[in-house]
């Protein structure tokens, strides 16, 4: 009888033992943010019956969806000190439960940390299979999916701590910023290494380490000063996300009447997204269609979803002390959604960058989702994005260096056509530039491993407008075919895991090719991460003759000439033709080869060859 009265006593002081808050998130923020709204998702068993309040600052709003499982707290932070307040639930008046919650100390200037810019040389890393740095965490129990090497669609092992160990390999290469493809938890239980599918957005996945490890990565590499930049998905998470095994509300996501179990797969045509002619169904089939199957498509315009994907992104930026983001499938976001989303960052830190997938075949296209772009403008449209990735100039890569001899509009006229459409870009020094990366053939396995071809890939990539992006293992000579799945084009880096025959992390690992492909990329990079020319200088370049790509990187006190000779023969340089760029300058040094060169002195390029070279007056 004395058991049956305590337990009861308990009751009416505490509520109902089993309730519980599964999980809150944000799980803690921070004071002094420029935007001290601050909304809280409380998730837990039938936790909207209860009524909400809070020990200090000022609630604002409680919102409670169809879904009793849910509640978002909505309070100003502006006032609030560091600290702990509570979050009280209760019932008729009477306090059931309480939630602590709290509120840490920013990082001195956190709103004004510089993000990647045209002086970052970004090297990209598919984790799963870059370096296994502790094997202990290749499979998890409760998680599908476990380690198996031998398959190239499965989990390898690589984690963040092989990153960690490998930095001082990526500082020598002369990298100063990495992107890693997605590091958050992705449950599927199979091809889930790509982390694409995301089914938690405020873990990291556990086979890759944890959140701390992640942290510590950034403290790495900012002692190396280099940067962090984390590749967010906004479009769609993973089927396996606990809020899309019970859905907040019923329009978190893009749910479709007449497809299968709600499914209906994107059409990809981005054009629906500004073509002034598009009709309603089409641009829905786009906008709204899921990326895949195991992708389900958010709902941006879901004012409840678009405020925890701006909170989250602003958590990791903090928490993280990153530099920068990567936004995957930009352009299939809800337009006015990715638009509040990227605004409501770059308000809260103005130096900072984002550089958004916007994967199209046309420059106009690509202009339009850049910020203050003048196509976008004609349709009073801004997405506030400040970078977007050159897909065109990776088209014109892709072909141009296996045209040795020009025609009208091919070889190294390529080239020059891109930049040529440059005036439709607001801001072309803040485009990101690149070979090839995790979704594309191996650039190397393009030109069938032929050195000099890819020579002159990094010569334009080190030496032009915008900011390169290297993917991993390109500077070795990895190979891989995209018509054999995406496993090829994601190997493994040698050396990366304990029992491999070979590490080309090291000098003495390398074979004689893999060290050509590494010193010359090495070389080029370490020498642009000095030259403010290149970062900063104005661009000149001439209509290309005999397949060779002449052009100048200027300020008022610097100058670089780089030459890039695509055709089977040697070339004679026409002095005359270029002296614009020379102007007054009588000599110079060319970077590659070291050699001394009197401008106006007959010069003569080798075939398939590249000058970068440094004027002097």
């Amino acid at each position: 009888m004395k058991k049956l009265f305590l337990i009861g006593l308990l009751h009416l002081n505490f509520g109902f033992l089993a309730q519980t808050i599964e999980k809150i998130e944000p799980p803690f923020w921070w004071t002094d943010m420029k935007n001290p709204e601050l909304q809280i998702l409380c998730y837990g068993k039938d936790i909207a019956q209860y009524e909400v309040s809070i020990s200090s600052g000022i609630l604002l709003n409680v919102r409670k969806t169809e879904n009793p499982n849910y509640v978002f707290i909505e309070l100003d932070t502006q006032n609030m000190s560091v600290g702990t307040f509570q979050i009280y639930f209760s019932k008729k008046g009477k306090k059931i439960f309480t939630q602590d919650y709290e509120l840490k100390a920013r990082k001195e200037n956190s709103q004004f940390r510089q993000g990647f810019n045209s002086s970052d040389a970004i090297y990209l890393i598919m984790p799963d299979r870059f370096a296994n740095g502790k094997p202990e965490n290749d499979s998890q129990p409760g998680m599908p999916e476990q380690a198996n090497r031998d398959f190239d669609g499965g989990r390898h092992g690589g984690d963040i701590e092989g990153i960690i160990q490998n930095l001082d390999y990526l500082q020598d290469l002369g990298v100063t910023a990495i992107w890693n493809t997605p590091l958050m938890e992705d449950n599927e239980p199979k091809y889930s290494y790509h982390h694409y599918a995301i089914s938690d957005l405020y873990k990291i996945d556990a086979r890759y380490g944890t959140n701390d490890d992640y942290k510590r990565l950034g403290e790495e590499m900012h002692q190396r000063d280099m940067k962090l930049i984390l590749d967010y998905v906004t479009n769609h998470w993973g089927s396996k996300h606990w809020m899309i095994q019970d859905l907040p509300t019923r329009d978190w996501i893009h749910v479709w009447e007449n497809g299968e179990k709600g499914f209906q797969r994107s059409s990809y045509r981005m054009t629906t997204q500004f073509d002034p002619n598009a009709s309603q169904v089409d641009i829905a089939a786009c906008m709204d269609g899921w990326f895949d199957t195991t992708m389900p498509d958010m709902n941006q315009s879901n004012p409840l979803l678009n405020k925890y994907l701006i909170q989250n992104a602003i958590w990791w930026i903090e928490y993280a002390d990153l530099d920068g983001l990567r936004v995957d499938t930009y352009s299939y976001n809800d337009k006015k959604g990715i638009s509040e989303w990227t605004k409501a960052i770059m308000d809260e830190y103005p130096n900072f960058n984002i550089v958004g997938e916007v994967w199209m075949h046309d420059q106009a296209q690509i202009s339009f989702w850049q910020k203050d772009s003048p196509i976008a403008a004609i349709q009073g449209y801004n997405s506030y994005l400040p970078s977007v990735m050159d897909f065109t100039l990776h088209d014109a890569i892709m072909q141009m260096f296996d045209e040795n001899k020009i025609f009208w509009d091919n070889g190294l006229q390529r080239a020059y056509d891109n930049f040529a459409n440059d005036f439709l870009y607001d801001n072309p020094m803040n485009i990101m530039i690149f070979a090839g990366n995790h979704d594309t053939a191996r650039i190397n396995t393009i030109f069938k491993s032929d050195l000099k071809k890819y020579q002159l890939v990094i010569t334009l990539l080190t030496t032009m407008r915008g900011y390169p992006q290297i993917y991993y293992g390109d500077e070795i000579g990895m190979v891989g075919d995209k018509s054999k799945g995406d496993g090829d084009i994601r190997h493994d880096f040698p050396g990366g895991w304990k029992g491999d025959t070979q590490n080309a992390f090291k000098t003495e690992g390398r074979t004689a090719q893999q060290a050509a492909y590494h010193s010359f990329t090495r070389k080029l990079l370490n020498w642009r991460k000095n030259a403010k020319v290149i970062h900063e200088g104005k661009f000149l370049h001439f209509v290309p003759f005999n397949n060779v790509y002449m052009y100048f990187r200027y300020t008022e006190n610097e100058n670089v000439l780089t030459i890039i000779n695509n055709s089977t023969d040697a070339q004679t340089i026409d002095w005359k033709r270029i002296k614009e760029g020379t102007n007054v300058y009588t000599k110079g040094i060319d970077v590659i080869s070291g050699r001394e060169i009197v401008v106006g002195a007959e010069l003569k390029i080798e075939p398939q060859t590249s000058m970068i070279i440094e004027l002097k007056k």
